[in-house]
């Protein structure tokens, strides 16, 4: 018997332009997905072989893009439990090594080491920061998120992708970094603009 999560990993593989949402699983999801997508589709060529780190998971879906593109090994977290449990239980399909951990990030970038242990990576080819930025300004100091950005900088070996509606606020930050910004997405109206960054 296939679980929700199977399916819906099963309905995007078939189907890659859908929401891949089963009807059962109700209309909250519904176009979510394409709406995170926006910006990222042109970019997924560079997940071939690559190490991922996706923080703020949500249900693990632009992971799932990721791994499905030859993503080599996917890493991600978020605060919520459930969307966590839905991540694991997808990338239990699916033969790359993966792992998922629920994290608050507003303890700071000490909490990621102690949650990934030895399986932390020292770099990941890409790193997603996407919609996190906002939710972190309503939940902990500036001080405690710059070293988070600083930290998740640091761990990127190739590109490191944003989505903020605070693109201002996050470039301040990252032009202290040796990245270079090398795209910008705001076509879709319904998410923040999409920023990718690659480093020098």
């Amino acid at each position: 018997m296939k679980t929700a999560a199977s399916e819906l990993a099963s309905n995007l593989a078939m189907n890659p332009r859908s929401s891949g949402v089963p009807s059962h699983l109700g209309g909250r999801m519904k176009g979510v997905h394409e709406d995170r997508l926006s910006g990222l589709r042109d970019f997924l060529c560079y997940a071939q072989g690559s190490s991922v780190l996706d923080i703020g998971i949500n249900r693990g879906l632009i992971a799932l893009e990721f791994a499905r593109h030859g993503a080599a090994l996917v890493h991600g977290c978020d605060i919520h439990r459930q969307g966590v449990d839905t991540a694991r239980e997808i990338f239990a399909e699916i033969t790359i090594p993966s792992r998922f951990e629920i994290v608050d990030l507003a303890a700071g970038p000490a909490i990621l080491e102690a949650a990934f242990s030895r399986d932390y990576r020292s770099r990941y080819d890409i790193v997603l920061f996407l919609g996190v930025y906002h939710q972190l300004k309503e939940q902990t100091s500036d001080r405690v998120i710059e070293e988070l950005i600083h930290h998740l900088v640091n761990r990127t070996q190739r590109f490191f992708v944003t989505r903020t509606m605070m693109t201002d606020e996050l470039q301040t930050i990252l032009a202290n970094t040796d990245l270079q910004k090398v795209h910008f997405s705001a076509l879709s109206s319904v998410v923040s603009p999409l920023e990718i960054w690659r480093r020098n």
